[in-house]
């Protein structure tokens, strides 16, 4: 379409414009104006497919339905207010399309708003934003109109169906703030698989359950949706010390690893350790999450308790507690151990999410909590980029896989 656009005739009206002091954006800006004419000319396309014939085309003359003047109306753009003129015929059976009747926004304007909620943006912001960029007047309550229809979408998404396996999938929490008599914490889960292709698949989202956390039984609820979405199998499931899950996945996917998140425990050793330790104490865990055995692993943790222990007892039992899920960790080759241990397949989600989160402070319901965090991940990766990124790295870790769970990423495979 760009290269039906004539060049020259696009520079003499901005000419014109920039000669008669005419803004480009705005109501009455030059994008204004040219927004009017384009919309009104496809609105006569509409009626001339509508009535079968075009405006002052002979043909139409006696054919029992024709034009009957036009209704003026404004409609939020993106380039501003602008007052259009819709065509309307004697039967009153013409629906524009491009601009349906009862309609005040052009669908641009949705979309951008859309955008800038997902970016984390509040709706007084967005309102903010429109009026001094667009000037264009939108309440809140027409923003949240809009950022609304996405859970239509959201339901959608959530029930889609999956791959029927997994290499990995990870398992992860974002605590948001929800106002329900008092403010709260509550968590919003999120189930992210790698594919047999090696790209990033977010399964789906949870909120979590009232009370002092989830247990098996929500757990199993969470995984059978899943499986019955079509996952019929995964071959590791990473998740950082959630009650109940281990039981959940053991009878869901019998077949399948559950791996607690390296990185995660790595972060809680921290907590208990002055700042100042931080360097050392990496360096002395080190030798657990690359050691070649798990006997190799036991040595370097009582050689970690050695040292470390009177000092900061709760690190020792932090991992004496975690070891049975961290164990199997130590027989996966390096190239699965790179996939299991890398932040980048969750964390840069989790990211953009409590970017979104944070910026809106507290929530008034739990759908509305699930509707910030749905919109965050639908505005990731846009261009694709990290998809590519993804894909170009996974030969080496899908050898890997294929080795250690002989046939299960094929014979499982949609």
């Amino acid at each position: 379409m760009a290269d039906g656009v004539d060049d020259q005739l696009v520079q003499q009206l901005a000419d014109r414009a920039r000669a008669e002091g005419l803004q480009l954006t705005g109501e009455g800006g030059l994008l204004a104006m040219l927004t009017k004419k384009v919309v009104e000319s496809a609105l006569e396309g509409e009626m001339d497919d509508h009535l079968g014939y075009s405006k002052h085309d002979p043909a139409g003359r006696n054919g029992g339905n024709s034009r009957n003047g036009r209704r003026g109306k404004k409609v939020l753009t993106e380039a501003g207010p602008v007052e259009i003129a819709t065509p309307r015929d004697r039967d009153g059976s013409f629906e524009p399309q491009l601009v349906g009747k009862g309609q005040r926004r052009l669908t641009g304007l949705d979309d951008l708003v859309i955008s800038l909620s997902a970016k984390g943006l509040t709706h007084g912001e967005i309102a903010a934003h429109l009026a001094e960029v667009y000037d264009a007047e939108v309440s809140k309550q027409t923003i949240t109109t809009i950022t609304d229809r996405v859970m239509d979408g959201m339901a959608e998404w959530q029930n889609r169906p999956l791959d029927a396996v997994y290499p990995v999938v990870f398992i992860d929490c974002v605590n948001v703030k929800i106002r329900e008599g008092n403010v709260a914490n509550r968590p919003i889960y999120l189930a992210l698989g790698v594919t047999v292709e090696g790209t990033r698949d977010i399964l789906g989202l949870w909120a979590g359950e009232h009370g002092d956390g989830e247990g098996a039984k929500y757990w199993l609820r969470v995984l059978s949706e899943i499986k019955n979405r079509g996952t019929a199998d995964v071959c590791i499931v990473v998740c950082d010390g959630l009650k109940g899950l281990p039981e959940a996945i053991e009878t869901v996917w019998p077949q399948a690893i559950t791996q607690t998140c390296v990185v995660h425990l790595l972060r809680n050793s921290f907590r208990y350790a002055s700042k100042r330790d931080w360097a050392a104490i990496a360096k002395d865990l080190k030798p657990l999450y690359t050691a070649p055995s798990e006997s190799a692993a036991l040595d370097a943790l009582a050689a970690f308790g050695d040292k470390w222990e009177a000092r900061y007892p709760a690190i020792i039992k932090l991992w004496e507690n975690s070891w049975a899920e961290f164990v199997p960790f130590l027989q996966f080759d390096a190239e699965i151990r790179t996939v299991v241990c890398t932040t980048n397949a969750i964390e840069s989600i989790n990211a953009r999410i409590r970017r979104a989160v944070k910026a809106r402070g507290h929530f008034p319901t739990e759908a509305a909590a699930l509707k910030c965090v749905y919109l965050a991940l639908m505005s990731l990766d846009p261009t694709g980029t990290g998809r590519k990124r993804w894909v170009a790295r996974w030969k080496a870790p899908l050898n890997a896989f294929e080795l250690t769970f002989p046939g299960r990423l094929t014979t499982n495979k949609k």
